[in-house]
């Protein structure tokens, strides 16, 4: 997902009914506007020769925790993961989707194809994971999926009274890795939508879901629960893990 500069753009509407969200344009290479300072789509641009890019720097932090990191230099989404992955010493695989200005689970806050220069980067990473059984009572399960360019896809939007909101294990931000066994590494957000709808009513269904990593999480045991509507196992974090103190120590010098 290549990022240039230019006006910032409003999402587009959240489509009622649907299970995907509405399909954005491709985003092109890193093009140079001149409005307000702004990273925005140029879709169908090449990039600029590296040495005539401006030399853009950017604030970071991992979501759940951690000291501030500085990074520069990417032009699209999987570069943009593999330089906060170097920033953190961790896997750019670690990494889920971006929110900016705000380390909180907002979805209205979700980096997509621009940012601006002054926006903060909250970098949302893997943490516990989670096996569901649903029954599909209705046709809709009220979700809207979305994906992060790099091949993950996962929850934006849960429609409430919905059979996913009565399944209260199931979040907004949740990665969506398999269903009923498949494999959806890779696949784009309206893939996972039609095999969602496609699934037929009135049978139960498996989903693995990976949610993002909360401060404080550690090494998990695993809690079952069971409802009328799902079976599903749950890690239980055993212990603090301290390895994000790091950002709270910095707060408050």
């Amino acid at each position: 997902m290549p990022l240039g500069l230019g006006r910032r753009k409003k999402a587009p509407p959240l489509v009622e009914n649907e299970e995907a969200e509405p399909i954005r344009s491709s985003l092109g290479g890193m093009g140079i506007g001149g409005v307000s300072g702004v990273a925005t789509l140029q879709p169908g641009l090449p990039p600029p020769p590296a040495n005539l890019r401006p030399r853009l720097v950017f604030h970071t932090q991992l979501a759940h925790g951690s000291p501030t990191g500085r990074i520069e230099g990417f032009t699209n989404v999987k570069e943009l993961y593999s330089k906060i992955a170097e920033a953190f010493k961790i896997s750019p695989f670690e990494v889920m989707f971006c929110t900016l200005n705000t380390h909180k689970v907002d979805m209205d806050k979700l980096l997509g194809g621009q940012i601006g220069l002054e926006d903060f980067i909250f970098a949302h990473t893997k943490g516990q994971r989670k096996e569901v059984e649903v029954f599909k009572s209705e046709e809709a399960l009220g979700l809207t999926i979305t994906d992060n360019g790099a091949g993950y896809a996962f929850i934006k939007r849960i429609k409430q009274g919905s059979v996913i909101d009565r399944i209260q294990v199931i979040n907004v931000g949740d990665m969506i890795e398999s269903i009923n066994g498949q494999s959806l590494i890779g696949c784009r957000h309206y893939e996972v939508a039609k095999m969602l709808k496609d699934l037929p009513k009135g049978r139960t269904f498996t989903m693995k879901l990976t949610e993002p990593r909360k401060a404080f999480e550690g090494p998990a045991f695993f809690n079952v629960f069971k409802s009328d509507l799902a079976l599903y196992i749950v890690p239980r974090p055993s212990k603090f893990d301290y390895s994000c103190m790091g950002f709270i120590e910095s707060a408050s010098k």
